[in-house]
C-alpha cells in the first residue's frame, strides 16, 4: 500500500498538461491564461465553475530542442524561499500556494518542478520529502531545517528564516564573484587588444619599416616576430588556449586533489585569498547558526555545513571540528584545533557556548564578517585599478613604442 502511495505523485506529474486557453467571462470580456490540467474537458470544466466560457483549448506546444526553460539559479530558489514563507505566514494552504507560484514563472523548468512538489504534498508527502525529489535545487542544509520546522510546528518560521539566509548567502556570492571577475575580464580584454595590434596593426608598421633599409631596433624586432608568428599561428595559439582551459577543467572536476590544491593556492592568494577566508568564516557561521537555532543538533547541524562554506579547506576543516564534537570536545576547542578560524571567532564562539547563545553569537560573527568582504571589495577595486593600468600600458603602450622606435632613429640618424 505504502509502496502505491509513494508512485502517486509522480504519475500524477506525469499525467498533467500544461493547456493555453482563451475565452469570455460573463460580461462578454475576453480574457486568456495558461493552466495545467489533467485534460482539456477537465480543464474546459474548471472554467465553467469560474464563470468563464472557453472558446479555445489547446496544449501548449513543447519547444524544438530539448526541455524547455532554462537551468534553475540559485537566485530563483532565494526568491522562492521568500515567497513561499509569506505565504505560509499568511495563512496560505501549502497545496494552494505552490500552484500560486508555480502560476506565476516564467521559467518552465521552475514551473514543472514547483507542480511536481505540490502533487507530492497533495498525494501525503511532507514538504521536505517533496522537496527531496529535487536535491540539486534544495541541497541537505535546505531539507534538513525545512524537516526540522514541520517537527516543531514552525514550518513558516523556519522558512522564512531560511529564506533570509538564502538571499544573504547568494549576495555574498555575488560579491565574491565581482571580486574574481572583474580583474580577470580586464586583463582579458587587455591581451585580446594586444593580439588585434599584433595580427592587423603591426603588419602594416612592418611594410614601412622594409622601406629604411635599416636594421630594426632589438625590441622592434621582437615585436615584428611576434607579430609574425601569431598572424601564422594565430589558430594553432587559440586551439592551445582553448584545449589547455577545457583540459584542465576537465581533470579538475575529476580530481580531488587538483581541486584542493587549487582552493589553498587560492586562499593564500594576495587581498583576494583575504575576501575568501571571510567569506567561507561567514557562511559557516550563518549557517550553523541557522542550523542549531532551528533545533538541529550540533553534531548533525555540522554534518551539513561544511559543504556551504564555499571552500575544500574549511569543508575538512568542519569534518575534523565535527568529529572532536561527536567525542565530547566543545565546539571551541575543535575549532582552535584545526587552526583556520581566527581567535575572535573562536573567543567568541567560546563565549556562545557558556552563555548558552550560540546560534546569537554565530550570527554576530557572520554579520561581521560578511561587512568584511563588503569592505574587502570595496578595497579590492581600488587598489586594483592602478595594477590594471600598469597591465595595460605595458602591454599596449610597449608596442607603440616599439613601433616607433625605427621613426625615432630615423629621426636621429637624418638630424
Amino acid at each position: 500500500m505504502a509502496t502505491t502511495a509513494a508512485k502517486t505523485p509522480a504519475q500524477r506529474t506525469n499525467a498533467m498538461e500544461q493547456f493555453i486557453w482563451e475565452g469570455t467571462d460573463k460580461r462578454g470580456v475576453k480574457m486568456k491564461g495558461e493552466t495545467t490540467s489533467k485534460n482539456a474537458n477537465l480543464l474546459k470544466a474548471e472554467l465553467r465553475k469560474q464563470g468563464i466560457n472557453p472558446t479555445v483549448v489547446r496544449t501548449k506546444s513543447k519547444p524544438l530542442f530539448g526541455n524547455a526553460g532554462k537551468a534553475i539559479t540559485p537566485q530563483e530558489i532565494s526568491v522562492f524561499s521568500r515567497q513561499i514563507a509569506t505565504m505560509l505566514q499568511a495563512g496560505v494552504p501549502m497545496v494552494q500556494s505552490f500552484e500560486i507560484l508555480a502560476g506565476g514563472q516564467k521559467n518552465q523548468r521552475m514551473r514543472d518542478m514547483l507542480l511536481d512538489i505540490r502533487d507530492s504534498i497533495a498525494g501525503g508527502s511532507s514538504l521536505s520529502e517533496a522537496m527531496a525529489r529535487h536535491p540539486v535545487q534544495f541541497d541537505s542544509l535546505y531539507r534538513n531545517l525545512t524537516r526540522a520546522g514541520e517537527g516543531a510546528g514552525v514550518l513558516d518560521t523556519v522558512l522564512d528564516t531560511v529564506a533570509t539566509y538564502k538571499e544573504r548567502t547568494e549576495a555574498l556570492k555575488g560579491k565574491i564573484k565581482k571580486a574574481l571577475f572583474y580583474p580577470a575580464a580586464v586583463i582579458a580584454v587587455a591581451i585580446l587588444v594586444s593580439a588585434i595590434l599584433l595580427i592587423y596593426v603591426v603588419p602594416q608598421f612592418e611594410d614601412v619599416f622594409k622601406g629604411f633599409g635599416a636594421d630594426l631596433p632589438a625590441f622592434t624586432q621582437m615585436i615584428v616576430n611576434a607579430s609574425r608568428f601569431l598572424t601564422a599561428w594565430w589558430w594553432a595559439v587559440l586551439a592551445i588556449v582553448a584545449g589547455s582551459v577545457f583540459g584542465f577543467l576537465f581533470i579538475y572536476k575529476r580530481s580531488a586533489t587538483l581541486e584542493r590544491n587549487v582552493d589553498r593556492l587560492m586562499l593564500k592568494l594576495p587581498v583576494i585569498g583575504m575576501i575568501l577566508h571571510q567569506s567561507a568564516i561567514a557562511r559557516f557561521a550563518r549557517t550553523l547558526a541557522l542550523t542549531f537555532k532551528a533545533g538541529v543538533p550540533l553534531v548533525e547541524a555540522l554534518e551539513t555545513v561544511g559543504g556551504a562554506t564555499g571552500s575544500i579547506v574549511y569543508n575538512e576543516a568542519v569534518k575534523r571540528i565535527r568529529d572532536d564534537v561527536s567525542v565530547g570536545y566543545q565546539l571551541n576547542v575543535a575549532m582552535k584545533q584545526v587552526n583556520i578560524f581566527p581567535h575572535m571567532v573562536v573567543q567568541m564562539t567560546a563565549i556562545g557556548e557558556e552563555a548558552g547563545a550560540l546560534d546569537t553569537m554565530l550570527l554576530k560573527v557572520a554579520e561581521f564578517y560578511e561587512q568584511e568582504v563588503n569592505n574587502s571589495v570595496d578595497a579590492l577595486a581600488s587598489l586594483i585599478e592602478p595594477f590594471i593600468m600598469v597591465v595595460i600600458g605595458v602591454l599596449v603602450g610597449g608596442m607603440v613604442i616599439g613601433m616607433y622606435l625605427p621613426i625615432f632613429k630615423l629621426a636621429a640618424t637624418v638630424g
